[in-house]
């Protein structure tokens, strides 16, 4: 029978995420079948998994530091922002509707039913399941109908254990205050804490941890130094990317698009110390550079939108005079056409909008959602490409005779006639080290030879070390309970 424990946040963003990656690594290396979860996530950041589903990409990273493939249950609701009030729901990996957060809490009833069904999948195929929690349980006005914190934890039987962020300030009173404000069955579902992203001395927190003890009743289970290493795992968060790193010879500019979506794509140029890797925030020009990348869009037209207010079309345009490269990936790809068209209006009222015009290509919008894992071969070098595709629309034009990937026997992507401006469907294809250095070495970089998923490996045991370091793993374990 499995067991299972629970990480939620005094929080958000106190490192739930990269918490749950290091004791996955921990407890599979100590031997135990281990298994990341997390009821419901909202990113747009999300992984494609091998029976064509998609969950959030923390959850994936989660599943590599445990040493098994993602699966959809292991994330059984993600939502995906479209709007400023309006999300999509995907449900074990599939589109179930787009809804407007006020209408979202009609949903609860029968989406804790499939995260209860995928749990119970997940805890039948190992040893231990490692939760993480979403936001904070401190928000207890959206505790009624709760799928991601106390009501999940209630609904499966699993024991908490509550993370502050002391990098933050006030983490006493983080932990102290989610105790007073839970309601009593709740405040007894956590049964140890924890203090993330301390700097200097640790022991200078002694007394604080023994004053949050004595306030709470719950178990001491150490504190966290700062990871230092933590850029050098996915980003789940576009803000966590490094930017501006200008140590590398070869700049790479990356608009920051409102609804910028699964941006794995930079991690692996980001890590490169050869390479500059600079997010351009709204409000900023794009700078003189060697390539501009256009990432993926949750609402490419909005986004073009945008692109077009901030003046980065003009920027685009001298980039290309000066002889620059462009490389636009899934919605970036659209982006760059003569035309984009929303037909069925589904991002928003249906309309047909210019393009960047830098391929001469066209995109139609359609409902059908292009989801799968993706081999390919770099054409100019021979290289393999493995990658996925989430998107919607279908894009046609003569610059698509100029394909550079090839896909099953045919040839996939668009080109400018001179090469300059590449396009194409395929997500995470540079994590692939030779089609990386073949792809960059043709523009013009000396890309260093790090092997990249050796790198996220070794970064994930160093991240297990770290934590067996400052926490009581055994006091961990023995919260956990069957399932």
């Amino acid at each position: 029978m499995a067991r299972a424990i629970m990480v939620q946040g005094a929080g958000s963003n106190v490192g739930k995420s990269m918490l749950v990656a290091g004791l996955c690594r921990h407890f599979a290396r100590a031997g135990l079948r281990v298994r990341p979860f997390k009821p419901q996530n909202m990113s747009n950041n999300a992984a494609v998994t091998a029976d064509g589903g998609e969950i959030g990409r923390a959850q994936a990273l989660q599943a590599m530091a445990a040493g098994v493939e993602p699966v959809v249950d292991m994330n059984p609701v993600l939502l995906k922002p479209e709007t400023e009030t309006g999300s999509q729901v995907i449900v074990q990996g599939r589109r179930l509707a787009t809804v407007k957060a006020r209408d979202y809490a009609a949903l609860k009833p029968q989406l804790l039913d499939a995260c209860l069904d995928s749990f119970r999948r997940i805890a039948a195929t190992c040893d231990l399941v490692i939760v993480e929690g979403a936001g904070s349980p401190a928000e207890i006005n959206l505790r009624a109908g709760d799928i991601a914190n106390m009501g999940f934890a209630e609904a499966a039987g699993v024991p908490v254990i509550l993370a502050g962020d002391i990098d933050r300030g006030g983490v006493i009173a983080q932990l102290v205050g989610t105790k007073a404000v839970l309601a009593p069955e709740d405040a007894d579902r956590i049964t140890g804490f924890l203090v993330n992203k301390f700097r200097g001395d640790v022991s200078l927190f002694d007394e604080g941890t023994r004053q949050i003890a004595a306030r709470t009743g719950w178990a001491p289970l150490g504190t966290v130094p700062w990871f230092d290493d933590a850029h050098r795992l996915p980003a789940e968060d576009i803000l966590d990317i490094r930017s501006a790193k200008r140590d590398g010879a070869f700049r790479i500019a990356v608009p920051r698009l409102n609804r910028i979506a699964n941006f794995d794509d930079l991690d692996p140029l980001s890590a490169d110390p050869a390479l500059s890797v600079e997010i351009v925030p709204p409000g900023r020009p794009l700078p003189v550079c060697d390539l501009v990348l256009i990432p993926g869009s949750k609402t490419t037209i909005a986004d073009l939108d945008a692109v077009r207010a901030e003046d980065w079309d003009i920027d685009l345009a001298a980039h290309r005079r000066r002889g620059g490269h462009v490389l636009g990936i899934c919605g970036g790809y659209q982006m760059l056409g003569r035309s984009l068209s929303d037909p069925e209006g589904l991002e928003g009222a249906p309309r047909m909008v210019p393009g960047l015009g830098l391929l001469d290509v066209e995109t139609v919008m359609r409902p059908e959602k292009h989801l799968a894992r993706v081999r390919a071969t770099d054409i100019a070098s021979g290289t393999a490409v493995a990658g996925y595709e989430i998107h919607l629309g279908e894009t046609t034009g003569p610059d698509t005779a100029r394909g550079w990937l090839m896909r099953d026997g045919a040839p996939v992507g668009a080109a400018s006639p001179d090469g300059r401006v590449l396009g194409c469907y395929l997500h995470g294809l540079f994590a692939g080290d030779a089609f990386r250095a073949a792809f960059l070495s043709r523009l013009g970089a000396a890309p260093s030879d790090e092997p990249y998923a050796a790198g996220v490996e070794a970064t994930l045991d160093a991240l297990s070390e770290h934590l067996a370091r400052a926490l009581d793993m055994d006091m961990i374990l023995s919260l956990a309970r069957p399932v």
